[in-house]
């Protein structure tokens, strides 16, 4: 991860994995949250998968990007999409619903962005330019002089 925007990415991964943990903690004890869990089952089974997956992200592994993808839009695609048909009935809905619509969007919007970085930076990494190996490992007048150099010292043994 040699990028400012991977870094940013990843550590919004572990701010918003933080953010279901106290929803998830809150639903439990059934206090007034901010935020209901959808199913206290699956979140809690989501928190412990996202929590497996943050190194592999984190180390740029395609499939992790794509199940974290996978994982947030099923879970939270399910209560976007009833949130959006009732505004399609046009039904009245509360602050609250519209709150809950927005950290879904939240939450597949991140897992989207997480596959997009981990697709474009496997790309660069194929051929990476590193400034302070390049000048060595791609420099073919230096293996040249190098070259040049080991034919001259040739010593013959007795």
């Amino acid at each position: 991860m040699k990028n400012l925007s991977s870094w940013l990415i990843t550590f919004f991964i572990i701010m918003f994995w933080a953010f279901r943990i106290i929803v998830a903690v809150m639903g439990q004890m059934d206090a007034d949250a901010i935020l209901k869990p959808i199913d206290t089952t699956t979140e809690i089974i989501l928190i412990f998968l996202v929590l497996a997956l943050v190194p592999f992200i984190f180390k740029r592994k395609v499939w992790a990007g794509v199940v974290y993808l996978l994982a947030y839009g099923w879970y939270f695609g399910r209560g976007l999409f009833t949130n959006i048909m009732a505004i399609m009935n046009q039904e009245t809905l509360s602050a609250m619903t519209y709150f809950e619509m927005f950290i879904a969007l939240i939450a597949i919007t991140l897992g989207v962005i997480v596959v997009f970085d981990i697709f474009f930076d496997k790309a660069r990494m194929k051929n990476p330019v590193n400034k302070e190996t390049d000048w060595f490992y791609k420099n073919e007048q230096y293996d040249r002089k190098l070259d040049e150099r080991a034919d001259k010292n040739n010593y013959r043994t007795l």
